[in-house]
């Protein structure tokens, strides 16, 4: 009896501990499934999603949609208008100064614009949560350090530092890579981290307190277990939220020094590029700055509706 006794007491901790597991888990699942709910009853941030994802589709298969090479020069058709006013449906909205076709340069353009939406801010979410989590949770002396460089970093201008970047490596061996795409990933990347880890840092320092954490310390979790499985899956709301509204920031970036000569190498299209082209035709050619300019308009809008209704659906004040 004292034995059986003895069982019983010794297997209650356990089935209290798979409970509260399982309602922590339960618990998580349907915060997150309550805010996709909410994120799809947003009917702009759905239409910015759906806006999103066709770019991406457009980007990744440019070479199937794409009616001409975005390289080919046709000298016999310069700067021909759409085919609204010409009827030639060879090509749909014209060529440029060389005769290029102004669509296919637009589709291949989108790949530029995408890749620099996705690459140098997945690098920005790596450097930045690193240094981040590391400064949150190690605290004194190297928590000071790390945020003493991210204000130095953070009050430098990020546009002087791309085109002093830009301009020195240019005509290195990273700024030949992938007609300089390379070394925009680079400077966009480097310049953009600090904001980033301070969120992270924020997020560490206030998840790091909760009961969840100060238990699993207490009975002997390391601290990258910790950082892992305990504090990092309970501060990517906020992060997800700033990565979509970072994205059009580093668009936009490429697209200026696009603009101003100093990204995309030519004859690379770009849509930076196209509109600074445009700009000098515009009255022979209207559509060579139209089209890039309406496709970026578009896509910034989509990810600042994006944006907001991700803000809105991990709110915990709008449920």
């Amino acid at each position: 009896m004292q034995s059986s006794r003895s069982i019983n007491i010794r297997s209650k901790p356990t089935h209290v501990n798979n409970a509260e597991r399982s309602s922590r888990i339960n618990h998580s699942r349907s915060h997150w499934r309550n805010a996709w709910d909410r994120l799809r009853r947003n009917g702009a941030a759905t239409m910015g999603l759906l806006v999103i994802a066709c770019f991406y589709f457009i980007a990744l298969c440019a070479p199937l949609l794409a009616p001409h090479d975005p390289l080919k020069q046709n000298y016999a058709n310069t700067l021909q208008q759409g085919v609204w006013a010409t009827g030639d449906w060879r090509f749909v909205l014209g060529t440029d100064e060389l005769g290029r076709d102004v669509l296919s340069r637009l589709l291949y353009g989108a790949r530029v614009s995408m890749t620099i939406g996705l690459v140098p801010i997945t690098l920005t979410l790596i450097i930045g949560g690193l240094i981040g989590m590391t400064a949150g949770s190690s605290g004194g002396v190297m928590d000071n350090l790390l945020m003493r460089l991210a204000d130095v970093m953070y009050a430098f201008p990020q546009l002087l530092w791309l085109i002093i970047v830009t301009v020195t490596f240019r005509d290195s061996w990273i700024g030949a890579q992938m007609s300089g795409l390379l070394l925009l990933f680079v400077a966009l990347a480097v310049t953009g981290w600090e904001g980033m880890a301070r969120l992270v840092r924020g997020q560490v320092l206030q998840v790091r307190e909760k009961e969840y954490v100060v238990a699993a310390r207490m009975v002997g979790v390391d601290r990258v277990r910790l950082m892992i499985h305990h504090i990092a899956p309970n501060i990517l709301a906020p992060v997800i939220v700033s990565v979509a509204f970072s994205v059009p920031g580093a668009i936009m970036g490429e697209a200026g020094l696009s603009f101003l000569g100093l990204g995309i190498k030519p004859p690379a299209p770009s849509w930076g590029s196209m509109i600074a082209d445009g700009q000098k035709l515009l009255f022979a050619q209207p559509t060579l700055m139209l089209a890039p300019a309406c496709c970026l308009a578009v896509l910034m809008l989509a990810f600042s509706f994006l944006g907001d209704g991700l803000r809105d659906a991990f709110d915990p004040q709008m449920r």
